[in-house]
């Protein structure tokens, strides 16, 4: 009987699950999400922004219109939110992740801020690309949807 390297046997196994990294689409762009909510809620717009590809292409849109580029929407985001206290505690609720292919994917999904300034809510539409550092939203289209509340 031949002894089989230890090596070799890793190197077959990681081949075959993808390592540590995600080869679905669906957990990794969940993954920026959840890293985008922890962010939110620790009051840091900046790395909530990581979520976002950060070029000039990237597009937010909401019922005010349609905002172009990463540095564009990271000044919305401090203009809208300039504290904690306006931040309050985001969560995204009911999340429906498509993938469109294997470098797109969809996501719509419902978003709630508590604070005691209120509690506003709505939905979103983001899509997703797969760029070479990993997923990131080129577009996202969010909307106030006046009494949406609660999970």
């Amino acid at each position: 009987m031949r002894c089989i390297p230890m090596a070799f046997i890793m190197v077959v196994t990681l081949g075959m699950t993808g390592g540590s990294k995600s080869s679905d689409p669906s957990t990794a762009v969940r993954a920026v999400l959840d890293a985008q909510v922890t962010a939110w809620n620790q009051g840091d717009i900046d790395a909530f922004m990581d979520g976002y590809n950060k070029s000039d292409s990237t597009a937010f849109v909401d019922s005010s219109g349609i905002l172009r580029g990463w540095q564009a929407v990271l000044d919305r985001y401090h203009k809208s939110y300039p504290n904690r206290q306006a931040m309050g505690t985001l969560t995204f609720l009911d999340l429906e992740i498509t993938v469109l292919s294997p470098t797109a994917v969809l996501v719509l999904g419902r978003w709630q801020l508590q604070r005691q300034l209120g509690t506003p809510g709505g939905v979103f539409t983001l899509v997703f690309r797969k760029f070479p550092e990993g997923w990131r939203i080129i577009n996202d289209h969010t909307s106030l949807v006046v009494g949406v509340t609660g999970h």
